[in-house]
């Protein structure tokens, strides 16, 4: 594989118009359908079911699956309740977190389109001249203000409860190669998988097996889409990309969250889900073809599709390949290009490395 043109610009456009389209948990079907024509050059059939999870299947035929997976949904808002005076109050759609809300613009998304907003808070001023006056956001004190001065005026632009609310904030390169936006987490994955498909048929590979590229949903709400699609799959092998914290910024305990920095590489992990072989053979992969990797523990579960995939049908060999990045669930989320690259790279050359018999057995 010519390593040098892993990224092209068509690759960079389709990314940005994938990043910035919004794709809350539950409402995923204009970024499926992105995604979809992206890749439809580069599989033979699609696969979709009830609730929107997506797959591009090459050589369908073929009895020995192999699935790589990402999840197209990011975290957002439910508007739930609409005070008299036009206040909006909300709950979590996914692990929102409040603490960043305050000041953020946002989207509002109705049957009438999108409606604008803030989520407002009081001036410093008026929080210093009242001590009694709790200061750190909570999801009952944060509250969306849309320019109206009364419920009926809310409910006029189409707003209701049940509406969903994003964050508006795009696409941007920093320093050359760091990449940030929302929704990194993890439509990140989303590409990473699509460019392995790419790569797969601009080098005209031929795979001895069935390649399920699969971009699911709802996995912020608890691995939903993965669970659905690994029963109708019913893969032989899953290899699931999605995103690891880095930890050498300000604030995090490397004791507990592990040594792990961006640029340095894919971060191949540890877990009970974690099929002990797929994991070696990974590694031996990284090491025979010079990718750069890093090494993460997790001590119960690795809160991502692998848990969904691993324990479905079975027992699946499953592994994670996570990508890491600085600030998850905020709309500054941080990746490096190369650790991008190197992560294509190393689920491509995996799966050069799988054979249609590949047992994966606990003894084998």
């Amino acid at each position: 594989m010519n390593t040098e043109s892993i990224l092209n610009t068509s690759s960079i456009k389709f990314l940005e118009k994938y990043l910035n389209n919004a794709a809350p948990t539950s409402f995923e079907k204009d970024g499926q359908k992105i995604w979809m024509e992206y890749i439809q050059p580069y599989v033979d059939k699609f696969q979709t079911d009830t609730y929107g999870t997506c797959v591009g299947i090459i050589n369908p035929s073929a009895s020995f699956k192999v699935v790589i997976e990402g999840h197209a949904d990011e975290i957002s808002w439910y508007v739930n309740y609409i005070t008299d005076d036009g206040f909006i109050y909300v709950i979590r759609n996914g692990g929102s977190d409040q603490v960043i809300a305050p000041s953020k613009r946002v989207a509002i998304h109705t049957k009438k389109g999108i409606v604008k907003g803030v989520f407002g808070w009081p001036a410093i001023h008026t929080r210093l001249r009242n001590q009694a006056t709790e200061t750190i956001p909570k999801i009952e004190t944060i509250f969306i203000d849309c320019g109206c001065s009364s419920k009926e005026e809310v409910e006029a632009l189409g707003v209701h409860v049940g509406c969903v609310v994003t964050y508006p904030d795009t696409f941007e390169i920093l320093n050359g190669n760091k990449w940030i936006c929302r929704a990194l987490d993890n439509r990140i994955g989303g590409f990473i998988i699509a460019e392995v498909a790419r790569l797969l048929k601009e080098n005209n590979i031929s795979l001895p097996f069935g390649l399920y590229i699969t971009n699911s949903v709802q996995e912020e709400v608890g691995l939903r889409g993965a669970e659905m699609i690994a029963k109708t799959i019913k893969p032989n092998v899953a290899i699931v990309t999605d995103v690891g914290h880095d930890t050498t910024t300000p604030m995090i305990e490397k004791r507990i969250e592990g040594d792990i920095k961006i640029g340095k590489g894919p971060i191949i992990v540890y877990a009970p889900a974690v099929q002990n072989n797929l994991r070696e053979l990974i590694i031996d992969t990284a090491e025979q073809r010079k990718i750069p990797f890093q090494r993460s523990a997790k001590s119960r579960v690795t809160g991502t599709d692998t848990d969904a995939f691993a324990y479905s049908n079975g027992g699946v060999a499953s592994a994670l390949i996570s990508l890491p990045l600085r600030y998850m669930h905020t709309t500054v989320e941080m990746i490096d290009q190369t650790d991008v690259e190197n992560t294509i790279k190393l689920i491509y050359e995996t799966l050069l490395n799988i054979r249609n018999d590949h047992s994966f057995s606990y003894f084998e």
